[in-house]
Formats: structure tokens, C-alpha cells, sequence
């Protein structure tokens, strides 16, 4: 079975997560921020990852390092359970409606790290969440787990469904690239 745990203790935060790639979608999340513990929740749903995320933040000061820091964790965590990475799709792919807005994912589990975010939101906060933060989550997330992630939204009015959509599109992707991709490598260069 595919599991990580990651630890990260800072001044800042206190975070412990657990990741299983082969699970059914069971969520715990407890971050202190609502609309970003539905984000990690939608992602663990809509992945078919088991996900346990518990992080005590210095949330007096804002989101900021919470929600970097879980992108960091989490992102080691993903990393870790993919191994090797013999034997997956390696590429995922996902366009996702959520009622007037549409978001895309696309992205390689090819060990080097890049991210695009083409999104832009009307509100500076949904919910608890610092609108700014949702881009940071995922570069830290892509940094760290030594992807290449894109992720745009092609249009929408209502930054809770575009906020959703992204993470929606994101986990299909990711599922689509850890699945079953046949024996070996999926690269001409032997090694990923």
C-alpha cells in the first residue's frame, strides 16, 4: 500500500500528516480553517485518497503558514507514497465544471518541480482562507512533491466554486497519474 506519514514542527506550525494513494476517500482534517479543511476534504474525496491532516497554526498572525506549510507536508507526504514511481500513468489530466465555473489540471509526476497557477479571484477571502493562499498551496505542494503542476481557471463568477473547482480537477489528475500505467518507467530515459 502506497502511505506516507510526514511530520513539521516550526515556530509557526505544528503539522502531522498521513497520505494513503490507494485508499476510499475517508478525510480528517483539521487545519483551524474551514473552507480550506473542505478544500483538503474534497481532495481526499475526489482523489480516492485516505487523508489525515492535523496542523496547529499561528492563525493570530493569518492562514499564511498553515496553509504553506500543509502544501509542504503534504507534498513530501505525496512524494514518499509514490515511490519509486515504477509502474504509474505518471501524467493526469482533468478539465472540471462546477456550476458556471471551469477549471483544468494537468500534470507530470516526473520528479522536477514547476507550477503554473492561472487563476484570479473577485474577494480577498473565502471563508478563512485567504483567496492569495489557494496559489500558494499548490506551488508549495508541487515543490515538494517534485511535480509539474498546471492549473487554470477558464472562467467563472463565484470564487467558492472556482476555489473548488481547482482542487476538484487536481485530484482527478492526480489520480488519473498515480493509477496503473503497466510495468516500468513511463520515460525514454530510464530513470524519473
Amino acid at each position: 500500500m502506497r502511505t506516507s506519514t510526514k511530520e513539521r514542527v516550526t515556530k509557526e506550525t505544528d503539522i502531522k500528516i498521513t497520505l494513503g494513494l490507494d485508499g476510499s476517500g475517508n478525510a480528517d482534517i483539521d487545519t483551524g480553517i474551514g473552507f480550506f479543511d473542505h478544500m483538503l476534504t474534497a481532495l481526499a474525496v475526489h482523489g480516492r485518497f485516505d487523508l489525515d491532516v492535523k496542523c496547529a497554526g499561528d492563525l493570530g498572525v493569518d492562514a499564511h503558514h498553515s496553509v504553506e506549510d500543509v502544501g509542504i507536508v503534504l507534498g513530501q507526504a505525496f512524494k514518499e507514497a509514490v515511490g519509486d514511481k515504477a509502474g504509474i500513468a505518471r501524467y493526469g489530466c482533468f478539465t472540471l465544471p462546477m456550476d458556471e465555473a471551469l477549471a483544468t489540471c494537468a500534470l507530470d509526476i516526473g520528479g522536477r518541480a514547476y507550477a503554473v497557477f492561472d487563476a484570479s479571484f473577485a474577494a480577498d477571502r473565502i471563508g478563512g482562507l485567504d483567496t492569495q493562499m489557494v496559489a500558494e498551496f499548490f506551488r508549495a505542494f508541487a515543490n515538494n512533491a517534485q511535480i509539474t503542476l498546471h492549473l487554470s481557471v477558464l472562467y467563472g463568477e463565484n470564487d467558492h466554486h472556482k476555489a473548488e473547482a481547482l482542487f476538484k480537477a487536481f485530484a482527478h489528475a492526480l489520480r488519473i497519474a498515480v493509477a496503473d500505467g503497466g510495468a516500468g518507467l513511463l520515460t525514454t530515459k530510464g530513470v524519473i
